[in-house]
């Protein structure tokens, strides 16, 4: 073959490579992510969520500044900082947003109505407003929220079987949304049935907080549900402080309360909504619609117990109770 005609051949073949090598270039082209978070940046538990949701992202194929950028705020359930977040991340056009809590999903829905987002750890995400219907969510949103309402029975049961003296519950809910009006109700109609009479305590700020639990732990034989709702989980601190202060024991909605010194939980893993919900942002990615994807509920609850705050309460812990505990700490 003369030259010529062979660096023609090697021309033609070269350029016949190129679509090819275009379409891959095409396939790893970079894809934006935003996160809003409706914690603080320092916190221990929603550092550890978004951990989990980026190694799950990579176990399915999406790395950091090779395909994938990822953009995070931390609303700290503010709604005004949520909302300005909310702004700044739908500006720099991301593919699909990941928002945590019901406050981050709102606050996106306030600034847009196109951009595909998947929620984690969303209490009622139809009596809210976000989908039409968990099977069918119908628009631009769906995700996983994190319990069922009949779980909330469950949580009076837990206290009475831990402190069988208990004849008086205090609730901690939000009244300002349909979860917290969800979750009263259910103890409600579970009390009467187990002999404790139920007060609600709102959770609109901390200082109502420990001005009504100081005041109902005034009299005897009283104990506490601290219900799933983020204004009563983001102060945790305080409230398994004002627990301890005043002798009551306690039932919380999930396990990072219980390692930070509260007495027992049941509840889902929040941790693993965040690696599902990074299954959710693959598959958008990847072409399919919020509006297809139905809304997921928890795939497994878990009893945690603190043997060391029953111990300092003076309870003992029925050892069938013990033997149910997905995890007992010392």
């Amino acid at each position: 073959m003369k030259r010529r005609e062979f660096m023609t051949l090697l021309g033609g073949a070269a350029a016949a490579g190129w679509p090819v090598a275009a379409r891959a270039q095409q396939a790893q082209k970079m894809r934006r992510i935003g996160v809003l978070m409706n914690r603080a940046a320092d916190d221990r538990e929603g550092q550890a969520r978004l951990i989990t949701f980026q190694q799950a992202l990579q176990q399915l194929g999406w790395s950091e500044g090779r395909n994938m950028r990822m953009d995070t705020r931390w609303g700290e359930n503010d709604i005004d900082r949520a909302r300005r977040y909310a702004a700044e991340l739908v500006a720099l056009a991301p593919d699909v947003i990941l928002a945590s809590g019901s406050v981050s999903v709102s606050a996106l829905q306030h600034v847009t109505r196109t951009l595909p987002i998947v929620f984690a750890a969303v209490g009622d995400p139809v009596g809210i407003g976000l989908v039409d219907s968990l099977a069918r969510p119908g628009g631009n949103v769906t995700g996983f929220m994190n319990f069922e309402y009949s779980l909330s029975g469950k949580w009076l049961e837990l206290l009475k079987q831990i402190a069988p003296r208990v004849t008086r519950a205090a609730v901690l809910r939000n009244p300002a949304i349909p979860a917290g009006i969800g979750q009263f109700s259910v103890i409600q109609a579970a009390a009467p049935s187990l002999g404790v009479d139920v007060s609600p305590i709102g959770v609109h700020d901390l200082g109502e907080i420990e001005r009504a639990v100081a005041a109902f732990a005034r009299a005897a034989d009283g104990g506490l549900i601290v219900t799933a709702s983020a204004l009563a989980s983001v102060p945790r601190d305080r409230i398994i402080a004002l627990a301890a202060r005043h002798k009551l024991p306690a039932v919380y909605s999930y396990r990072y309360m219980i390692t930070g010194g509260g007495l027992v939980s049941y509840g889902p893993d929040l941790v693993d909504q965040f690696r599902r919900a990074a299954g959710y942002v693959d598959r958008i990615l990847k072409g399919e619609k919020p509006a297809d994807l139905p809304v997921q509920a928890p795939t497994k609850y878990e009893l945690v117990i603190n043997l060391k705050t029953a111990r300092a309460l003076g309870l003992e812990v029925p050892p069938t109770l013990l033997a149910r505990a997905d995890e007992v700490i010392e």
